[in-house]
């Protein structure tokens, strides 16, 4: 179809089939494979923290698929997470929400009529793409779109207009903070050349931005995947996936410290829990490994069982402890649709299920889950791949020196990356999705063409 608002035809079902497909195939490896000099610094690869370089496709040799998801899935494909296969009918509706989305079709639409017509053929996309379900939180220089660092000084300033439109502010400081951290990466690495660079973030745009039409847009790159759909004034800002490695850091004189309040809201609503609530929610059965994250790139189709204590056996104060939790992730979107969104998770909140795997001390390095019918957040703390802080430092800076490793004697997280690997605060993944088929607001578009069209 053609692009009413410039005239220019997105890329079709057929022509944006990624070959990134073929890259990830080969380095999605369940469990921990050898190391390899990836990105510019050396990494163990595992499943969770899947790691590649800017021509890993001619280079890689294929090894098993994507733990749990299998290869990569095509858009007509996607069914969502679920706990048994079976997507739960009527979760989701068409409807006012009474918060404005003006700010960021304008925004949108500003950003896409700044493009070439070279950067619009790679950029943009039909609303139904596969390029929804084609991102990667590694670092790879393999994406579609256009980059950050490839945009001309309106064009950059257009983008991140997008983005704080989108976002809320403590959305849009902790995605900067991401990319400042992969710079850091970068220069710790001794390459910033490559993914490992504060502005090595692509841009897809599905649909044309519009105020009664679907459409929305995909931010996506090491670390840091944000997945935004609009349908007149409702927002579905799922999968988002958000990470860092090191996590806590003075870098150029600025300090970081990333995830703490996920990590303090989580620990907080554990430790409101009685003994007997104790050991529904944390059972003890799993092992806290180097990575427990379960639907993170490629596992759209995940099959995860509820899990823990459930928030109908909660008291009134731990209950409010779980929305709490819930707010941290959700509150990263702006702020009248978080409040829509919170809200919609309440209305589940009996069903909604609370489960810790690891130890819970103030330095403990632990995983979380929240699951419910329409919300699904992950916290996970991993072994180290690329960054090795020194046992009696609190801080770091990049220096000649300071060169990564993965051997087993490389610092306080153990050495090798991957589920093998002992986990540390200093690498954490996070992921938010809307189970039962809207994340990526696929469902919200299936009612919308069966309804308006």
């Amino acid at each position: 179809m053609v692009n009413s608002v410039h005239g220019h035809k997105p890329r079709t079902q057929a022509a944006h089939r990624s070959r990134r497909w073929f890259m990830n195939k080969a380095l999605l490896a369940g469990g921990v494979s050898a190391v390899a000099v990836m990105g510019g610094y050396t990494a163990s690869q595992a499943g969770a923290e899947e790691t590649s370089t800017a021509d890993a496709t001619a280079s890689a040799t294929p090894s098993r698929p994507p733990t749990g998801g299998g290869r990569t899935i095509a858009y007509d494909d996607f069914v969502g997470v679920t706990t048994d296969g079976t997507v739960i009918s009527d979760l989701y509706a068409i409807h006012r929400t009474g918060v404005s989305t003006t700010p960021v079709v304008r925004a949108g639409s500003a950003f896409v009529n700044s493009l070439t017509d070279d950067q619009k053929a790679a950029t943009l996309y039909d609303i139904d793409a596969d390029q929804w379900l084609d991102w990667t939180n590694v670092d790879s220089n393999d994406r579609d779109g256009i980059a950050l660092r490839d945009m001309d000084e309106k064009q950059y300033k257009l983008a991140i207009k997008l983005l704080k439109a989108a976002l809320s502010a403590r959305g849009l400081e902790n995605a900067t903070q991401i990319r400042k951290l992969n710079h850091f990466l970068g220069e710790y690495s001794g390459d910033t050349s490559k993914a490992l660079n504060y502005d090595a973030y692509w841009f897809t745009i599905m649909g044309t931005p519009s105020a009664t039409d679907p459409w929305g847009f995909q931010f996506e790159g090491h670390h840091l995947v944000i997945n935004y759909f609009v349908l007149g004034d409702q927002v579905v800002a799922t999968p988002t996936f958000r990470g860092s490695e090191p996590t806590k850091i003075t870098y150029d004189g600025v300090d970081y410290h990333l995830f703490r309040e996920e990590t303090a809201a989580g620990l907080k609503l554990l430790r409101s829990l009685d003994a007997a609530r104790l050991a529904t929610a944390a059972p003890g059965t799993e092992q806290k490994t180097g990575t427990n994250l379960t639907v993170g790139a490629h596992n759209d189709n995940a099959v995860l069982p509820y899990k823990g204590i459930r928030g109908s056996e909660l008291n009134r104060k731990q209950q409010k402890l779980l929305l709490d939790l819930v707010e941290v992730y959700t509150g990263t979107i702006d702020e009248g649709h978080s409040r829509v969104w919170l809200r919609d998770i309440e209305k589940h909140l009996d069903d909604t299920y609370f489960y810790w795997i690891g130890e819970s001390e103030d330095d403990s390095a632990f995983y979380y889950r929240v699951h419910s019918p329409v919300v699904l957040i992950e916290y996970d703390a991993e072994s180290p791949l690329a960054y090795h802080e020194d046992d009696d430092s609190s801080s770091a800076s990049p220096s000649a020196s300071a060169t990564p490793t993965a051997s087993a004697s490389a610092g306080p997280g153990g050495g090798m990356g991957g589920p093998n690997g002992t986990p540390t605060r200093q690498h954490i993944h996070t992921i938010i999705r809307t189970p039962n088929g809207n994340d990526y607001g696929v469902d919200l578009l299936k009612l919308h063409l069966a309804t308006d069209h």
